[in-house]
């Protein structure tokens, strides 16, 4: 497939998935969305994609929506933002939080406005040490979208979530390490390598086991501690029966690496 605004390839067991506008940060534009969806309609008819890693190119991750691609101006015609959400945005965040494998983001410089709420959609979070959290929709009148209302306070909670919604004070990345927003903060030079290795890791892991794992944990809050337990014993007994599961046994007992099929 041919792409204007990302850079995406599958190789490995590895789907690599790269925002390309760098001149304008790899802020969001109808083209990018599209060609996004494209890329995870492929991952998802490819049985043998184990990971996604999503980065940005150049200096920034993402900084959210390019305005001016729904420009409006004092007087003029209103912009129905609310059918964008619905139409573009929210479902890259179902799409990104219900994929079957782990999703690894490598936030590579700034992420803004929905840029910080797709990278808090992954599972995964690395951020260089010069990258920056800002959540920038205070700054023009709007509030935070994509998920980040809802992520925000489950990450940090609510009074960290009120400080950089309302101020929209940009965050560190290794305050963002510290608060619980990010899995790592890792020096600039050493990003790509160790999320390179990370990917790599998953795509020979046992991958529906981790696909449970990251269902269990992200549905977590709807349920009681009685149906979790329900629900972890269920699912324990089903992947008790995989080939995975065996291997693993396997393997941990003669002392060899195990040698995982991922379905």
């Amino acid at each position: 497939m041919a792409f204007n605004t990302i850079i995406f390839s599958i190789t490995d067991n590895i789907a690599r998935l790269t925002l390309n506008r760098p001149d304008r940060l790899n802020s969001f534009t109808t083209e990018m969305h599209e060609e996004v969806q494209a890329a995870l309609d492929a991952i998802e008819k490819d049985s043998d994609v184990r990971t996604l890693l999503l980065t940005g190119a150049g200096r920034g991750f993402c900084a959210g929506q390019d305005l001016s691609d729904r420009a409006v101006a004092p007087g003029g015609d209103a912009v129905d933002l609310g059918e964008s959400v619905e139409q573009r945005y929210n479902p890259l965040i179902r799409r990104l939080t219900s994929l079957p494998m782990p999703v690894i983001c490598a936030v590579n410089g700034v992420a803004a406005g929905a840029g910080v709420s797709v990278a808090f959609a992954c599972d995964i979070v690395l951020a260089a040490k010069s990258a920056k959290f800002i959540m920038s929709f205070a700054n023009i009148g709007l509030i935070p979208d994509s998920g980040s209302s809802w992520t925000l306070p489950r990450l940090a909670g609510q009074a960290r979530a009120l400080g950089m919604a309302l101020t929209g004070e940009p965050v560190g990345a290794e305050q963002a390490t510290d608060w619980g927003l990010i899995w790592k903060c890792i020096e600039d030079d050493a990003l790509s390598g160790e999320a390179e290795a990370l990917a790599a890791k998953f795509a020979s892991a046992p991958t529906r086991g981790l696909s449970e794992t990251k269902k269990l944990i992200r549905t977590a809050f709807t349920r009681t501690l009685d149906d979790q337990l329900k629900l972890e014993r269920d699912k324990m007994r089903e992947l008790g029966f995989s080939d995975d599961y065996k291997e693993g046994v396997d393997a941990f007992m003669n002392k060899r690496k195990p040698q995982f099929k991922g379905k």
